[in-house]
């Protein structure tokens, strides 16, 4: 393989990683938010974590067929809609995601 084939192989890849990172990251949020651990992860530092916590609460989740986890959260209108982390509103006074421009 040549050095050029090293450098863009992540680009590749860049999509079914991330996908992977928010995966990881729903399942930390779910384990987060576990009875005596969730009173600590809502004083940390973190404003978006207390943000995702405070939305996502007690809310129900699953796997999809697309192998995604997805949390049951109502929208604007009251209907039950299945979402992946990087789906979730937040309020709109939470800190932007990294980077944050």
């Amino acid at each position: 393989m040549a050095h050029r084939d090293y450098v863009d192989a992540p680009l590749t890849h860049a999509a079914s990683h991330r996908r992977t990172g928010v995966n990881v990251a729903s399942l930390a949020l779910v384990a987060l938010r576990g009875e005596g651990v969730r009173g600590r992860a809502m004083q940390t530092p973190y404003p978006r974590l207390g943000a995702l916590l405070q939305t996502v609460g007690d809310a129900p989740y699953e796997t999809d067929e697309s192998r995604d986890i997805r949390f049951r959260l109502p929208d604007q209108d009251g209907r039950d809609r299945w979402l992946r982390l990087d789906e979730i509103p937040l309020p709109p006074t939470t800190p932007a995601a990294w980077p944050r421009s």
